[in-house]
């Protein structure tokens, strides 16, 4: 899964740990692939944690794929962590990020909420991801491999009314808009 990330505030070190967050969540997977190695702010960040590429491994990766899958639900809000409360307790990829990322600002919500409790539906995050990784990576052939919202599915709604679904079919409807757009 691959959520976009928006700066919680404009201070410039919100906005520099919104582009970690995101170099650490599709940029540790896609850099390699076109790059031959992870992003440098992983590296700087991970230290000697985070494996090398040979020459050889480098070269073998780098340009080793057909078209990249994306999937894609949500989008939050992410600001910097200058506590190490996280890096000492987890010791991972999310203290290593030195973010902190949530569905919420000033107490509202990035959007209206699916049934899942991670899941808020921010349809403008598609079209910023999808130009993300159009300009990162010199466009490559994009292929949406999930996307969707979960509602309480109850087994006991009748299907007429489990047909009356406004709200997932403008989840899709505005995901699918904005999906359009970065393509133009």
């Amino acid at each position: 899964d691959v959520m976009w990330y928006e700066p919680m505030s404009s201070a410039a070190i919100d906005v520099e740990a919104t582009k970690r967050a995101q170099e650490f969540q599709l940029g540790w997977f896609a850099d390699p692939f076109f790059f031959g190695d992870y992003p440098a702010t992983m590296r700087k960040r991970v230290g000697e944690r985070l494996p090398r590429f040979t020459a050889e491994e480098a070269a073998l990766v780098k340009g080793a794929l057909d078209f990249v899958g994306i999937n894609h639900y949500t989008t939050y809000y992410t600001r910097h962590n200058d506590t190490d409360i996280i890096v000492r307790l987890l010791n991972d990829t999310l203290a290593d990020t030195g973010t902190i990322s949530l569905p919420f600002k000033n107490g509202r919500a990035i959007g209206d909420r699916a049934n899942s409790i991670w899941l808020y539906i921010v349809p403008r995050g598609m079209r910023s991801l999808m130009n993300h990784v159009k300009n990162r990576y010199n466009s490559p052939p994009i292929y949406i491999t999930e996307n969707g919202m979960d509602d309480s599915s109850s087994p006991f709604i009748a299907l007429k009314d489990a047909l009356k679904d406004t709200k997932r079919i403008k989840y899709h409807n505005d995901y699918l808009t904005n999906l359009a757009a970065s393509i133009k």
